[in-house]
């Protein structure tokens, strides 16, 4: 409550409006990552056993990134955007101008509980909000970490973190935020939508979703085992947008199988319990969660060994998995990748449609007809062919869901929209008063007419009536 009346105050004061202002937060940002890197890979590592490489690549370089191209664009941003000429705005000036929204609020998911609290934080910064930040209870030292850092880099008044269960985060909502930005699970996300809803609070939701990913027979199999492989197991497969099951014809599956196995291997050697590139479940509810789902699908072609102590369960692959399996019903989350088996493109796009849009589809084909059909026949958040995940990094790229995916987009430019408002502005004169006086009752007739043929004229010239 008083932390939340005094970070209104910090905004109503008008000092995140300033430029050089904004530009000093998003350094502090950068200098943040590059003073504690150890830090944060420390702290990854006791929460979700992340590599170091992981880490940096994945978290800490994607934020930098994000943070050093608001720095560059920001100057453009600001600038008022002037409305095409044309008769109609002959006269006036016509501007849009981006206005920061006020108070905004950032829940960050656990899967990746750095770059989701930074990334948006960076739009909130760029587009001159006062943020509030709640990252997930679930990774706790990462929490803490960024509890204990941010009050050392950015502005005290207008930023701070708050460390909340997830069952008070719609309480939090409710105190009636500018604008709430929620990536995480549909469930919680649904519950965050209601609640800004009773304050009409508009919301960004980055929701998961099963992501499928379909594979050709005619595609460079060891090139696509090895990127499929890299996207499913990488933080244990604990990703919004990890591929969630393969979708291939059946004479490609022994195949691909073969190659996923090989390269399994490589990564993570012939024990990837002992290999330091392999993550850990976040938590025993998710390991439980993810165990019971692979003891309860399919049949286990790689991997499957779980051992409850370590929340470790092996890199898995599932064959002879039907649609009605458990693992089919809701997002993975896991390290464990099933193979449905289609005959033809049709089929996959058929199978694709009937589900929720998820938040990505991915397509391995070397035929670009096909990977174009999937691009363009199926609805999805993002699209990617021949690799996985590289689309939800780019700073060029909004990156959101559509339908039960979510709603609205971030990164670069989209998340200085995201957190502004595009307020027009027309800007006249009382000069031409001897035309507009047309306008004014008492009605007359001929005064109709004349702006009806005025406005026909300036229709063929696409613009609007000058005469109001």
């Amino acid at each position: 409550g008083a932390m939340f009346e005094d970070i209104r105050v910090a905004f109503q004061a008008g000092r995140t409006l300033k430029e050089n202002f904004r530009l000093a937060q998003l350094e502090a940002v950068v200098r943040m990552l590059e003073e504690h890197e150890c830090d944060f890979v420390d702290a990854l590592g006791r929460d979700l056993h992340k590599p170091r490489f992981e880490t940096v690549v994945s978290e800490l370089i994607l934020v930098k990134n994000e943070a050093l191209h608001a720095i560059n664009n920001l100057k453009k941003w600001m600038q008022p955007h002037p409305v095409e000429r044309n008769l109609s705005t002959s006269l006036d000036e016509c501007v849009v101008i981006s206005e920061p929204l006020g108070v905004v609020f950032i829940m960050g998911t656990w899967c990746s509980p750095v770059q989701m609290c930074l990334v948006p934080l960076v739009g909130a910064i760029a587009a001159g909000n006062c943020a509030i930040i709640g990252p997930s209870e679930c990774t706790a030292h990462t929490s803490d970490l960024l509890h204990r850092l941010i009050p050392f880099y950015l502005d005290n008044e207008c930023f701070h973190v708050i460390l909340a269960g997830t069952n008070d985060l719609p309480e939090v909502v409710e105190l009636k935020f500018d604008h709430v930005l929620f990536s995480g699970n549909r469930e919680e996300g649904s519950r965050i939508a209601q609640a800004a809803a009773r304050t009409l609070t508009p919301v960004t939701l980055i929701l998961g979703g099963k992501n499928p990913c379909y594979v050709d027979q005619h595609c460079d199999i060891n090139t696509a085992a090895q990127r499929i492989a890299w996207a499913c197991f990488q933080n244990a497969g604990q990703s919004l947008v990890a591929p969630d099951y393969i979708l291939c014809h059946a004479d490609v599956k022994a195949r691909l199988v073969q190659a996923l196995k090989c390269c399994l291997m490589q990564f993570y050697g012939s024990d990837p319990k002992e290999s330091r590139s392999f993550g850990r479940m976040v938590n025993l509810e998710i390991f439980n969660r993810t165990r019971d789902m692979l003891w309860r699908s399919g049949k286990v072609a790689v991997g499957g060994q779980v051992i409850e102590a370590e929340k470790y369960i092996a890199p898995t692959i599932l064959t002879e998995v039907s649609e009605s399996d458990p693992i089919m019903q809701q997002e993975v989350f896991g390290p464990v990748l099933p193979f449905l088996t289609v005959d033809s493109v049709d089929d996959a796009i058929t199978f694709i449609n009937k589900q929720e849009k998820p938040l990505c589809v991915y397509a391995f084909s070397s035929n670009s007809k096909v990977t174009t059909r999937l691009m363009s026949e199926t609805s999805s958040g993002s699209f990617c062919s021949n690799d996985c995940i590289l689309q939800s990094m780019m700073v060029a790229l909004p990156f959101g869901g559509v339908g039960a995916s979510g709603m609205g987009s971030f990164h670069g430019r989209y998340s200085f929209d995201t957190f502004s408002h595009r307020k027009s502005c027309l800007l006249r004169g009382t000069r031409f008063e001897c035309v507009t006086y047309l306008r004014y009752p008492p009605y007359e007739d001929r005064n109709l007419s004349l702006m009806a043929w005025a406005s026909t004229l300036s229709q063929k010239s696409q613009g609007w009536c000058q005469i109001l």
